[in-house]
């Protein structure tokens, strides 16, 4: 380590630990000098790897190659699958491809309920040893009962309940945000309401039973209001926020799918809320929702395209770009919230480390993306920062030795 030139940013990680990545510490002639920085291999506790059940969106091999060019040594996939992976049986036919395809560690969730159908409880005692934690992401769980329940199991696991907070009811048909560009170009709107208000039942079922609660993909300003009270209180509760709903709002809305997610772009003063609550602490660490899907499935304008947009590859060049360089936060605190706390929350370890060429700057083209995924609302945006190299294991994921275009 003492004959790496390289900057090394480790955020919140102590230096001497940082040499205890999983291998020794050491960089390709090629990269041994000041013009690089080293980060400690990025965290993504919210990603779509699709397979199995619709490899023609993206393979474990597709969405690993894309999480290591991105950076990350340790991503977390969500079990929207097919078969849900709401058993011991269901799960292992996707750790059996992870455990063949992929390049970094690909740690699966497991289902909260049976089908993610939100009506009775998975076999969780049967899938605790193989999941990184439970959800049922892309849907609420809208029985309190149930929910009570799965808090109560998941903490005599040791693990946490890891939510998509969403109330069916007050959805209504809605796609966008409930807000001005909807009433200006006619289309249905999804309230702020249907996000908070599960968030705030959660809460107090986490405060009742004393299990760990983390929410995911946080887009309201209530959201983030109620999380912080929720804290101090000293509620066992985590959250995420998206780049893009830190660097976008309803504002930028174009009438094409690659601007369509779940839960949607909302207004600026969401964004500003979301940005203090990063700032504060209040919201813990910074998550993609990487969601690829087919070109076809995302060609149908804000109405008819599916929910998802893609991110891994692109979110810490954002990041850098549009809060660092601008100063909104240090870079110590992207790592904090891209690697260390994700680790700390979900209790994973450090595995590797990733280079990057800071000064470098290119413009996004999904059209380069290792992702079968392409839809983005950033495409065409103006960044610094491209990654060079990712060590997981001691194992090079992710090399690039000469420039991209």
């Amino acid at each position: 380590m003492k004959n790496v030139k390289a900057r090394i940013i480790t955020g919140a990680i102590a230096a001497e630990d940082f040499g205890r990545l999983g291998a020794p510490f050491s960089l390709p002639e090629e990269f041994d000098s000041e013009e690089f920085t080293v980060f400690p291999g990025f965290c993504d506790v919210h990603v779509h790897f699709r397979e199995p059940g619709a490899s023609y969106k993206e393979t474990i091999k597709s969405g690993s190659l894309a999480a290591a060019r991105g950076g990350y040594t340790t991503v977390c996939a969500m079990p929207n699958l097919n078969p849900v992976p709401d058993c011991a049986e269901n799960l292992k036919a996707e750790t059996d491809v992870i455990e063949r395809d992929a390049v970094i560690s690909v740690l699966p969730y497991g289902a909260i309920t049976v089908g993610q159908k939100g009506e009775e409880l998975s076999d969780m005692d049967g899938m605790a040893k193989s999941a990184v934690a439970f959800s049922d992401d892309g849907r609420g769980v809208q029985s309190e009962e149930l929910m009570e329940r799965a808090f109560v199991k998941a903490k005599s696991l040791g693990k946490v309940a890891v939510c998509h907070c969403e109330i069916n009811d007050l959805l209504k048909g809605g796609y966008i945000h409930d807000g001005e560009y909807a009433a200006k170009h006619g289309h249905r709107g999804i309230c702020s309401e249907s996000e908070y208000g599960q968030i705030a039942r959660d809460v107090k079922i986490a405060e009742r039973t004393g299990a760990a609660y983390h929410v995911c993909h946080v887009s309201a300003k209530e959201s983030v209001e109620i999380i912080r009270e929720a804290k101090k209180r000293g509620v066992n509760v985590t959250c995420e926020t998206a780049p893009h709903y830190l660097l976008l709002d309803e504002n930028d809305l174009k009438e094409e799918g690659r601007y369509k997610m779940n839960p949607p772009l909302r207004g600026k003063a969401d964004r500003l809320a979301l940005i203090e609550g990063i700032k504060d602490g209040t919201i813990d660490m910074i998550a993609t929702d990487h969601a690829p899907h087919s070109a076809e499935e995302k060609s149908k304008g804000l109405k008819g395209s599916a929910f998802g947009i893609v991110g891994i590859e692109t979110a810490f060049p954002l990041l850098y770009t549009y809060l660092v360089k601008e100063g909104v936060i240090t870079l110590g605190k992207l790592v904090d919230l891209m690697a260390v706390n994700p680790r700390k929350r979900f209790g994973l370890p450090f595995n590797g480390y990733t280079v990057w060429a800071l000064g470098e700057r290119y413009r996004i083209d999904p059209e380069d993306f290792l992702s079968k995924g392409r839809a983005t609302p950033f495409s065409g945006y103006e960044v610094y920062g491209k990654n060079k190299l990712t060590v997981y294991n001691g194992k090079t994921a992710y090399i690039n030795r000469q420039q991209e275009n």
